[in-house]
């Protein structure tokens, strides 16, 4: 059988990009499913998914009673797409800031590393549209942070568009992830590093959304911040991971 991927897509009130976004995924290869991951957005985001999914069986949703958090939700996909056949599990935001016409290159990728990561930093270049100089400067300096701390040598560690092979994710006890903002693609990442997989970046252009309104919060930003100082105990530590 020809392997098969799986485009995992966490939402809250996305019913304005989601049907746009599921069209444009699975017309990027027909061996291409996608899991969209809800919240219980209040906006019908859910309900219209499944309209989608009754008439096309590469479409899948999971229904959560509410708003759980970035982490949990991507960890949930994983689980889900582990029972099953997929090959490569591919973490993707449900704006266009990441875009599908992408996903083809990471599947090219894929075929000599274990992790993709869609950079926006890579080699001292700056690929981002649309985002205030603050929001810039913030994401820069953190993963110069977590590049610092941690040890990784990845130039986006808190990128969010990723592709696993199977066998990275079956390798991480994923009841054992800690963060659940932005913080768990550090912590995935570091993860990965440090079971000794080959993690590759690939360039991306991440262009700000142009629907709906943005995740982020200084909570999120407060988790990051501490994240990278438990991820640098536990190697200081040596903790099985």
């Amino acid at each position: 059988m020809p392997d098969r991927s799986l485009v995992i897509v966490p939402t809250y009130n996305e019913k304005e990009n989601i049907a746009k976004l599921v069209s444009a995924v699975l017309s990027k290869d027909p061996l291409i499913d996608i899991l969209i991951v809800d919240d219980g957005s209040p906006d019908g985001t859910g309900s219209l998914v499944d309209g989608i999914a009754a008439s096309e069986p590469r479409v899948h949703a999971m229904h959560r009673p509410s708003k759980l958090g970035l982490g949990t939700a991507y960890v949930a996909g994983f689980q889900w797409a582990l029972e099953r056949d997929y090959a490569f599990i591919f973490e993707m935001d449900a704006d266009f800031s990441h875009s599908p016409e992408k996903l083809p290159h990471f599947l090219h990728a894929i075929q000599n590393a274990d992790v993709v990561i869609g950079s926006r930093y890579q080699n001292g270049q700056v690929n981002v549209v649309n985002w205030p100089m603050s929001r810039l400067f913030l994401s820069y300096s953190a993963n110069i942070y977590a590049r610092t701390l941690t040890g990784v040598p990845i130039f986006d560690a808190t990128g969010g568009f990723k592709c696993f092979r199977r066998g990275v994710l079956e390798a991480i006890d994923l009841s054992d992830v800690k963060s659940n903002g932005y913080a768990f693609q550090i912590e995935m990442t570091f993860r990965a590093w440090k079971k000794g997989f080959r993690i590759v970046e690939i360039p991306i252009v991440f262009v700000d959304r142009t629907e709906g309104s943005s995740k982020m919060s200084k909570r999120i930003v407060r988790e990051a911040v501490w994240m990278v100082w438990r991820l640098r105990w536990w190697s200081i530590s040596g903790r099985h991971l």
